[in-house]
């Protein structure tokens, strides 16, 4: 699959919170600050203020839409999931790991955290790629 470049103008390149703000829309979809700054809150507390700084900040940068038409601002993700994770995967690798994915992959499995379900879908991948 040809990975989509993003909207010329567009630089993805989202801050650790902006990705939590991110990750939240894309879990719940469409959201006013109110419902992200819950989402947040369920892993750690963040000031909703803060949180309606940080959403303001990135519809700036058009990591984020914001339909206006009700009192209540809706805010969606104007980057792709998949497009997003894909190029900031590629970039870690490329920086951390010299561009070698297998490389990444020994590192985690040497690092004895994966479960054992989890080297069992890696397995079930493996065997599908051979086919």
């Amino acid at each position: 699959m040809k990975k989509k470049e993003p909207e010329i103008g567009i630089v993805i390149d989202p801050t650790k919170a902006e990705l939590e703000i991110l990750q939240a829309i894309w879990e719940m979809g469409p959201s006013t600050v109110r419902q992200v700054n819950t989402f947040i809150n369920k892993r750690r507390f963040v000031n909703y203020s803060s949180t309606l700084k940080l959403m303001q900040i990135m519809y700036e940068k058009k990591l984020l839409k914001r339909d206006e038409s009700n009192m209540k601002h809706i805010y969606d993700s104007a980057i792709e999931e998949y497009e997003t994770k894909s190029l900031l995967i590629d970039r870690f690798i490329g920086n951390l790991f010299g561009g070698s994915a297998s490389s990444l992959i020994l590192q985690i499995l040497g690092n004895e955290k994966a479960s054992q379900n989890d080297l069992n879908k890696i397995k079930n991948i493996l065997d599908k790629m051979k086919k």
